[in-house]
């Protein structure tokens, strides 16, 4: 660990060790479980790689009734042969992601059915015994399954609170 003195008189009561960003990051990496890990581990304060620092940010207040709600695109007329409608879902999925960054999608003809038991297939996943999540645990964005907490945990500026399990179906889906 690397300590530094602050202040002009370099008084050995600010002499404080310098965060070690980089080895926290490795250090929770190795471990292959996750934030779910931190968890079953029983910890009882964040570790310091998932705090936010608020550079900039100011405070707001909304005043008044004011109510956001979510886009929510209606992909019921994309396969229309009338491409003007076409067009404007198109326009419309770029301006929600471009504003929002996300958006809810109606009418893609996918059941509810099919929905729900993508959920709780993930759910089944993230509940298994960490020795086995980590025999998919992987940092290779083009392994076909892929297990791993934050996929830019090494390059993003701060830590996001989440566990990922991709499984790439195309071109060629993995063995079940």
């Amino acid at each position: 660990m690397v300590a530094t003195r602050t202040g002009p008189e370099a008084d050995p009561a600010t002499f404080k060790p310098e965060y070690d960003r980089l080895g926290e990051l490795r250090a929770f990496d190795e471990t292959k479980a996750g934030v779910k890990g931190l968890v079953d581990a029983g910890i009882t304060a964040i570790p310091r790689i998932f705090y936010r620092k608020s550079v900039g940010h100011k405070e707001s207040s909304v005043s008044g009734d004011a109510r956001l709600s979510i886009p929510v695109i209606d992909l019921g007329g994309v396969m229309a042969k009338d491409s003007a409608q076409r067009k404007e879902i198109v326009e419309r999925v770029r301006e929600a992601s471009e504003t929002w960054g996300f958006f809810q999608i109606v009418n893609h003809g996918i059941s509810e059915s099919v929905l729900e038991e993508m959920k709780d297939g993930v759910c089944r996943f993230h509940e298994q015994d960490t020795e086995v999540k980590k025999k998919y645990y992987s940092r290779e964005s083009m392994k076909p399954v892929i297990y791993n907490s934050n996929f830019d945990l090494y390059g993003a500026p701060t830590t996001n609170w989440r566990d990922s399990f991709v499984c790439r179906m195309a071109p060629h889906r993995p063995n079940p």
